[in-house]
C-alpha cells in the first residue's frame, strides 16, 4: 500500500474517508470519480482482511460499468497508471489485474449480467448506475459481497430521477449507508473557463445534471427557468408577508415524530408583495427540531417585519405553538399568526394555481445571488415529479392565500367612518 502515490480533492477526500459501508455519491463530469475510483479499488484489492476481520484471499474487487467495453475504457490504463508498483500481472483481454498480494480486480460490464454470477467479491464500484438495470445490483452483486460482508460504491452522472436517485436518497435514511454530491467545480485541477463554455453551449438542463450532479431533469413542465426573473430589490414597496411550510420534526424531547421522508426539509418564505407582484426576499429552510423551528420562523419576523406570519395548519404547527410564544416572548417581537389551509385543493393544484400564472407574466422575481436559489428552482424545474420534494415550493405558493387576506388596518384611518359611533360598525 505505501507503494501507491495518490492525491484526492476534499470532495473525494470526505467520501473516501467515510466508514459507510455503501456510499452513493452523485458526481458531474471530469470531477474525479473515475480517479476516486481507481484509488478505492486498488486499496481494497490489497486488503487482506475486511474492517469485520473476513479474510479476504480468493474474493474478487470488481468495477462494473454499463457495458465491458466502456469499464475498460475509462479505468483498465487508469488502474495500471496509478497501480503500477502493486501490480504483478495484467490479462489484457480480459481486463483482470492480480496484484502482488495474488488478489484479483476485474472489470465488468453490467450488460452481460451471466458473466456476475458465481463468483465471490468483497468490493464492487458500480460505475454509471443511472445506466445499469438496478436488478443488477439487487439479484446478481448484492448476494455475492454477501459472505465477507462486503462493501460497495455506487458512482455517476445523475439521469433524471430513475433508481439512481431512488438509491442516493436510500443512502440518506438507512444505517450502513451514505450519499455523497459534487460537482465538476469541485475539482480544482479543472480550468472554470472550460466549465463556463460549455454552461455557455449547453441547455440549462443538461449543463445542471452534467456537470452540477443535479437530479433535477427539468421533466416536471409546469415551471421553466426561462420563467425565472431576477433583481437586487423589489421593483415597488409593498408589504412582507412569511409563509411556513411544517416539515417533520425529529425525535427525542419536545420534537413531534412525522412519517415524512427525512429529506423533506422545514420552509419559510419571506416575500414582498406589491402591484408589480412579488419580490422574495428570502427562503430559509432546514431540518430542525419544533424548538429551533419555531425560533427561526420568529427571527425571521424579527429580521423582516412581516404583516403577518402564516403557518401551515394540522400537527406540526400545534406542536409549535407554545414554543413560538416562547420565542416572542424572549424577542420581544409579536407578529400575527394565521393558519394557512389547503383550501380544498391538492397540494399539485395549489402550487400550480399560485404559482404558474404569475411566473408566466413575470409578476415572481428572485433576489439575486441569493444561497437558496438553486435548490428552489431545482424543485420548480422538477415539479411535479412525485420523485422530487417541494417544500420550498409550498411555501412560496402559501404566499398567495395571506396576500389575499384584508386586514382590520388596510382601512385608512381618514376615509373610515363608522355606520353606528355607539357599537363601533
Amino acid at each position: 500500500m505505501s507503494d501507491l502515490n495518490f492525491s484526492l480533492h476534499e470532495k473525494q477526500l470526505e467520501i473516501f474517508n467515510s466508514d459507510a459501508r455503501f456510499k452513493v455519491c452523485a458526481a458531474g463530469r471530469r470531477g474525479g470519480k473515475s480517479y476516486l475510483s481507481a484509488v478505492t479499488l486498488l486499496l481494497k484489492g490489497l486488503e487482506e482482511t475486511n474492517r469485520w476481520g473476513y479474510p479476504l484471499k480468493g474474493k474478487e474487487v470488481w468495477y462494473v460499468a454499463p457495458t465491458f467495453q466502456q469499464g475498460k475504457d475509462i479505468m483498465w490504463n487508469l488502474l495500471k497508471d496509478i497501480g503500477e508498483k502493486v501490480i504483478k500481472q495484467a490479462h489484457e483481454n480480459t481486463a483482470r489485474l492480480t496484484l502482488i498480494n495474488g488478489r484479483t480486480i476485474q472489470i465488468k460490464g453490467s450488460d452481460r449480467p451471466d458473466t456476475l454470477r458465481g463468483v465471490a467479491i468483497s468490493y464492487v464500484v458500480m460505475d454509471e448506475y443511472a445506466f445499469m438495470k438496478p436488478e443488477v445490483w439487487d439479484l446478481i452483486i448484492s448476494p455475492t459481497l454477501a459472505d465477507v460482508e462486503g462493501d460497495a460504491l455506487f458512482i455517476g452522472t445523475p439521469d433524471g430521477k430513475n433508481h439512481f436517485y431512488e438509491l442516493w436518497v436510500q443512502g440518506h435514511k438507512l444505517d450502513e449507508w451514505e450519499s455523497f454530491s459534487f460537482n465538476s467545480m469541485d475539482n480544482p485541477m479543472i480550468s472554470q473557463k472550460e466549465i463556463e463554455k460549455a454552461r455557455g453551449r449547453m441547455s440549462a438542463d443538461a449543463f445542471r445534471q452534467e456537470f452540477e450532479a443535479s437530479f433535477s431533469s427539468g421533466g416536471g413542465g409546469s415551471f421553466k427557468e426561462s420563467m425565472f426573473q431576477y433583481a437586487t430589490s423589489s421593483p415597488e414597496a409593498g408589504d412582507i408577508y412569511i409563509a411556513v411550510d411544517p416539515a417533520g420534526f425529529g425525535t427525542g424531547t419536545g420534537m413531534v415524530k412525522s412519517a415524512m421522508s427525512r429529506l423533506d426539509e422545514m420552509a419559510i418564505a419571506v416575500v414582498e408583495v406589491s402591484p408589480s407582484g412579488w419580490f422574495v426576499h428570502d427562503m430559509i429552510h432546514g431540518r430542525w427540531g419544533v424548538r429551533e423551528a419555531s425560533l427561526q420562523v420568529i427571527k425571521a419576523a424579527q429580521k423582516y417585519r412581516p404583516r403577518c406570519v402564516g403557518i401551515e395548519g394540522g400537527s406540526l404547527k400545534n406542536a409549535m405553538g407554545d414554543y413560538l410564544h416562547d420565542q416572542m416572548r424572549r424577542l420581544n417581537i409579536y407578529p400575527r399568526i394565521e393558519t394557512l389551509t389547503h383550501g380544498g385543493k391538492k397540494k399539485t393544484e395549489r402550487i400550480t394555481w399560485a404559482l404558474q400564472g404569475r411566473f408566466e407574466h413575470g409578476r415572481i422575481i428572485f433576489k439575486e445571488d441569493a444561497p437558496w436559489l438553486k435548490k428552489l428552482t431545482d424543485q420548480l424545474l422538477d415539479f411535479p415529479n412525485p420523485m422530487s420534494h417541494d417544500d420550498l415550493p409550498d411555501a412560496l405558493a402559501y404566499i398567495d392565500q395571506l396576500a389575499d387576506v384584508v386586514y382590520a388596518d388596510d382601512f385608512e384611518e381618514e376615509t373610515w367612518e363608522p355606520l353606528d359611533p355607539m357599537a363601533g360598525f
